[in-house]
């Protein structure tokens, strides 16, 4: 059962890799997270049928994330002038989640882009509610 899953799993993983635009040219700042969002269910549990902009206006959404920022930013204990800028590196307290991950996380901390066509969500790690992970 647990190879089977793991098998479907994969095929999803490469499915949505063959599916999505390149990304790789986004720059996801801070703390916040590049999601895809998911597909949404077209029947409720009595088994009505849903339009098609339903799913779009609930309050909580989900989906996978593509892209993480560094973090949330450290103030550096630099000592020096302040006309003397330091070549120091900005350090970064890093984020809980993952590329990878599936998360679930409120509309309205979200801010909806098009890009290549497709649809993205950038979300602040503190409106991401529960993330999915699946660790192997």
């Amino acid at each position: 059962m647990f190879r089977i899953k793991c098998v479907f799993l994969h095929i999803r993983l490469l499915y949505r890799e063959m599916s999505k635009p390149n990304i790789d040219k986004l720059i996801v700042v801070g703390d916040r997270v590049l999601i895809e969002p998911g597909v949404g269910t077209k029947k409720t549990k009595g088994g009505l049928l849903l339009p098609a902009g339903y799913q779009e206006k609930e309050e909580i959404q989900s989906g996978y994330i593509l892209k993480c920022g560094p973090g949330y930013p450290i103030p550096s204990n630099d000592d020096g002038e302040a006309w003397n800028p330091s070549e120091r590196e900005a350090r970064y307290i890093p984020l809980q989640v993952r590329p990878g991950d599936l998360a679930i996380f409120m509309l309205k901390n979200a801010v909806e882009i098009k890009y290549e066509g497709n649809k993205y969500f950038i979300v602040p790690q503190n409106g991401i509610l529960m993330v999915e992970r699946d660790e192997f």
